[in-house]
């Protein structure tokens, strides 16, 4: 008699999951910024044992140019073993990748050999339009009932954005998740506290707000986002928005804490435009409501204007702009990105109100181009961006793009693509790889990186 089991890289706890065994490959995104190549998901050895260790050992090009590929993630996770939408039988199997400059969607399956994916499915821009009502796809997370999709707008490329359902063994496009809507207009990131029943999102701006850049006027006018919504993640109903105000622009990246008891998460606000400060935040529950609690500020740092792009040398500095976070999966270290000045940073959160800084390295920065010890040349631009960490929380993986039409507007030259990995020690404190620096093609730029069996942004848990 044949027993079905639940697929090994599936974990009913954040727990166990970080007991799973290293990763020895990585998919990264890989996008031409001219839109005429095709864009990419590169296969990375991250086998430290391997002849072949820290190397591109493969891709599968897309069929189109200019998709801009951007934050794409597995078919399915550990949160098929929750109990309230239990799908145990499913498969770590597959990367669902968008598009997002083209609204397409790409279904990519990583069996029978995970060295080299194949593309089985095309979702296209009219196909998602018409069942979901949204294009633009950024974000994607799997999640209890399907394949969960933030858009950043609406079928016409306006607003509002929102969430696009995919059935998780079909990728057929179901519809619009959110149910009633309330204020909520801006979209980004969006994740969840399954302990609580509560989805949350973020927010950036609509297509046309974006798709050139970041536009002074909007900024300086504070009318990108700047607000968490809140919702009912049953009845896929609004709960309550929390406006950070208008000093605050740029709400993105959400990282809930991975133990389901604990009703608190992270978010980082890429720039203030008080002093181009970064900052994150917690946001907790309060009584019966969600607040959110400034925990962290990273000043910007003063600059020689003639070292700056033209976009900042008015200000005299180098914003931090804090692009990216990540969370380990103990919930014990937050990782920050901070694209602008170069610095990667590790902060102990284990009191949530009250991270200590524990670890830094700079790479790139506008101002500082730090270089790495396996860099064979010198200065290097860009900085820490899409971060990833590993399940056991020893191995940080990031890559130093952020955006198509916004990487010219703070690096003029070009940027010249890498990907890094670093060593943290259990009670904190980062170093170099100096074996790991990945020099990147230099026809295409790298971006979000998944890693083999799962990582501390691709699940969810609901044991802890």
């Amino acid at each position: 008699m044949a027993t079905w089991k639940p697929d090994p890289s599936f974990y009913p706890s954040p727990r166990l999951a970080a007991k799973a065994p290293p990763e020895t490959i990585a998919y990264v995104a890989m996008f031409d910024p001219e839109r005429k190549q095709p864009d990419a998901i590169a296969v990375v050895d991250v086998d430290p044992a391997s002849p072949r260790y820290a190397s591109i050992v493969g891709k599968v090009a897309m069929p189109h140019a200019g998709d801009e590929l951007h934050h794409f993630g597995w078919n399915a996770c550990s949160s098929c073993l929750c109990p309230n939408a239990p799908h145990p039988h499913m498969e770590r199997r597959y990367l669902v990748v968008p598009g997002l400059r083209s609204s397409r969607i790409y279904i990519l399956d990583t069996k029978p050999d995970p060295l080299k994916p194949f593309l089985t499915k095309v979702i296209e821009p009219e196909t998602l339009a018409e069942r979901t009502g949204y294009s633009r796809p950024h974000t994607v997370h799997c999640g209890p009932g399907g394949i969960y999709v933030t858009a950043l707008g609406n079928a016409e490329g306006k607003g509002p954005g929102g969430i696009a359902m995919l059935d998780a063994q079909s990728f057929d496009p179901l519809g619009r998740w959110e149910v009633e809507r309330g204020p909520q207009y801006f979209a980004y990131d969006g994740w969840w506290h399954l302990g609580y029943d509560t989805l949350v999102t973020s927010e950036w701006g609509t297509p046309d707000m974006v798709e050139d850049g970041l536009v002074a006027d909007i900024l300086l006018g504070a009318r990108y986002g700047r607000r968490l919504h809140f919702w009912d993640f049953t009845r896929r109903r609004h709960l309550q928005e929390i406006d950070f105000g208008e000093e605050y622009q740029l709400v993105f990246e959400l990282r809930p804490a991975h133990d389901p008891t604990r009703a608190y998460g992270f978010v980082n606000c890429v720039i203030s435009l008080k002093d181009l400060s970064s900052s994150i935040w917690t946001w907790y529950r309060d009584k019966d409501k969600w607040a959110v609690r400034k925990v962290i500020e990273i000043p910007a740092e003063a600059a020689d204007p003639d070292q700056l792009p033209p976009m900042l040398k008015g200000f005299k500095a180098v914003p931090p702009l804090v692009s990216d976070i990540d969370l380990s999966m103990d919930d014990r270290f937050l990782y920050v990105s901070c694209w602008g000045t170069g610095d990667l940073l590790q902060y102990d959160v284990s009191d949530p109100f009250a991270p200590k800084l524990t670890g830094k390295v700079r790479i790139g920065g506008i101002v500082s181009r730090a270089t790495h010890p396996g860099a064979k040349n010198g200065a290097l631009n860009g900085g820490p961006q899409m971060v990833e960490v590993s399940r056991d929380g020893r191995r940080i993986y990031f890559t130093n793009s952020l955006y198509g039409a916004v990487d010219p507007q703070f690096y003029p030259e070009g940027i010249d693509g890498w990907m890094v990995k670093l060593d943290a020690a259990p009670e904190g404190g980062l170093s170099f790889d100096p074996k790991f620096f990945i020099d990147w093609p230099k026809s295409h730029r790298p971006h979000q990186v998944r890693l083999q069996g799962g990582d501390c942004s691709s699940d969810s848990y609901c044991y802890p």
